[in-house]
């Protein structure tokens, strides 16, 4: 089982990246989170993955962190959701925010993802309700006891941190704090900016 990939991103499409690995080339199918939270072609970048194999196919799936592939598992242990319906759930909602609808039983906010019709969300959302609780929530795959910074920016600034090495735990930090300072309407590069400097010292 591959659980991690550690390499240079080679390449990158609609919903799927290449993922150099001392040159071999791993191809995973990724969420538009997880993409976004790669970073740049040519860079470094690390994946959580998830090794799928059926009758007639044998595919990885990648993650942006070890809480984004707990909610695939989740999901497509509901009857109806195969792994590119999970991938688009996880596309439109944030760990944190499938969390919470799981929790309020929201199924209006699951059916946001393209290809999940009302009675498939209501599914999810009735099957997950109970394990909802116990998951990690925030896109950044924040540690117990660490609050997710608000709104998907401070989510998205997080989890660039953790691809700079940052643990979870403090990159949620160095983003709430930049939240403090800063305020809400600051932009996603200017978090960054600002909890790189509180994260590092």
């Amino acid at each position: 089982m591959i659980a991690k990939l550690s390499g240079r991103l080679d390449a990158t499409g609609e919903d799927w990246a290449v993922v150099d690995v001392g040159g071999v080339g791993y191809l995973v199918h990724c969420s538009s989170r997880t993409l976004a939270a790669l970073g740049e072609v040519g860079e470094g970048c690390t994946v959580h993955t998830q090794l799928q194999v059926s009758e007639n196919d044998m595919r990885l799936l990648g993650f942006a962190d070890s809480a984004e592939r707990d909610w695939f598992r989740l999901l497509t242990g509901v009857q109806g959701v195969g792994s590119k319906v999970a991938l688009a759930i996880l596309s439109a909602l944030s760990t944190g925010e499938l969390r919470d609808a799981c929790g309020k039983g929201d199924a209006a906010m699951v059916a946001r993802a393209q290809g999940v019709g009302p009675k498939l969300a209501g599914r999810i959302v009735n099957e997950l309700k109970d394990k909802a609780g116990g998951m990690p929530g925030g896109s950044g795959g924040f540690a117990a006891g660490v609050a997710a910074p608000a709104g998907s920016k401070g989510a998205d600034a997080a989890s660039a941190l953790e691809n700079l090495g940052f643990k979870p735990a403090v990159a949620a930090q160095a983003v709430a704090r930049a939240l403090e300072e800063l305020g809400e309407g600051a932009s996603e590069g200017d978090l960054i900016r600002v909890a790189l400097k509180k994260a590092a010292g």
